[in-house]
């Protein structure tokens, strides 16, 4: 995605707005693994520890968690975003 939003940039003439363009790319990225079993490292981790430890988590059941924490944290990190770069 990075070279997607360096031609972004590029087209848009950089200027101001340069900076909120990747700060969402780098908060999307971040916050958007949070919403399945495999979209981070660190959750592939941890299933795998659970199931060591005999609490298997199923993907389902950690997509239905992880959905409402990547929506409550995307809620909380837009409007930041708005009133930081483009209010």
């Amino acid at each position: 995605m990075s070279p997607i939003v360096a031609d972004l940039v590029q087209a848009n003439g950089g200027g101001e707005h340069a900076q909120v363009l990747w700060w969402a790319l780098a908060f999307g990225a971040d916050l958007g693994g949070n919403a399945t079993a495999v979209g981070a490292a660190a959750n592939v981790v941890v299933l795998g520890i659970a199931a060591r430890s005999r609490h298997p988590i199923s993907f389902w059941e950690f997509t239905k968690y992880g959905l409402i924490v990547t929506f409550v944290t995307v809620a909380l990190v837009t409007p930041y975003l708005w009133l930081r770069y483009l209010a």
